[in-house]
């Protein structure tokens, strides 16, 4: 039996590394997603003058409840809540 000279072609691992490297960034910029928000939009995020006024209110409410001196008004949530399930 002869044996043969086996030679495997030049191989840099380094090289390999590098390759796979910008290939990993190559996909992950392809994959990146944009958001853009309209002008619209941005202006519904903004506080408005009606979440302000209701925001305080809320506030006025927690100190109430929390003093002891809120009281609820029977007569108005029994017609709140006619008006609501009649809808």
């Amino acid at each position: 039996m002869k044996i043969e000279k086996f030679t495997l072609p030049a191989i840099n691992p380094y090289k390999a590394n590098q390759l796979k490297a910008e290939q990993t960034e190559q996909k992950a910029k392809m994959k990146t997603d944009k958001l853009e928000i309209s002008s619209e939009a941005k202006q519904l995020s903004e506080m408005s003058s009606f979440t302000v006024a209701r925001n305080e209110r809320v506030q006025e409410l927690k100190a109430q409840v929390k003093a002891g001196t809120y009281e609820v008004n029977p007569e108005q949530l029994a017609s709140n809540l006619a008006k609501y399930f009649k809808r």
